[in-house]
């Protein structure tokens, strides 16, 4: 006697493309995951006021590249970490040297680099010299003597008689400031990962019924 065994259907062909359906609902979910983080921390920072440049700084990749996995991964990161950081932390900054951190005013004008100006590059570009000035309340200052031009930066004075030079002041002193705590990317990751698991199924149950 002979005894045959047929299973219809394939039971692993079955397997073979639940799996593979798996694979492709895992890597679309973290794919729609990583590229909604990015969005939500574009969003964050644009909408604090830093500017699209800043925002375009986040970026977002898959692995593995170019094909499905049931352990696919996102990773999003800023290009400019150290200045995302600390906006998303809101560190106390202190001086390197233990002294003074020099905030510049209006008066001191912008970097010729485009960021935040230092006394010495001021003297320099301006010609003038800065004068300590302390204070018992409020910030200590480094003043000059010249003259607002109409775009409101101290400049020298080209008066000879002196007429309409004052004392500037340039930078405030201090020794610690507080950053504010402007972003919250910890919250929308956090989201981010929650939402993964329900991605992976609305996707699965896509590829298999849509």
């Amino acid at each position: 006697m002979k005894l045959k065994l047929d299973i219809t259907p394939d039971l692993v062909a079955m397997m073979q493309a639940e799996i593979a359906a798996g694979e492709r609902a895992v890597t679309a979910a973290v794919r729609e995951a990583g590229a909604n983080l990015k969005t939500a921390w574009r969003g964050q920072i644009t909408g604090a006021g830093f500017g699209q440049r800043l925002a375009n700084t986040i970026r977002s990749e898959q692995f593995p590249r170019g094909k499905p996995s049931l352990i696919a991964a996102a990773l999003v990161w800023s290009k400019a970490p150290v200045i995302i950081g600390a906006h998303d932390t809101g560190p106390l900054i202190r001086s390197r040297n233990g002294f003074w951190l020099a905030i510049p005013t209006p008066a001191a004008g912008k970097s010729s680099r485009g960021g935040r100006i230092t006394p010495g590059e001021w003297e320099r570009r301006s010609g003038l010299r800065l004068r300590f000035v302390y204070r018992r309340t409020g910030p200590s200052l480094l003043v000059a003597e010249g003259r607002l031009n109409t775009r409101g930066r101290a400049v020298a004075s080209r008066s000879k008689t002196g007429r309409g030079v004052a004392t500037v002041p340039i930078f405030l002193l201090v020794p610690q400031v507080k950053l504010p705590k402007r972003l919250d990317l910890g919250r929308d990751a956090a989201r981010a990962h929650e939402a993964v698991p329900g991605l992976i199924v609305a996707n699965w149950v896509e590829g298999r019924f849509g």
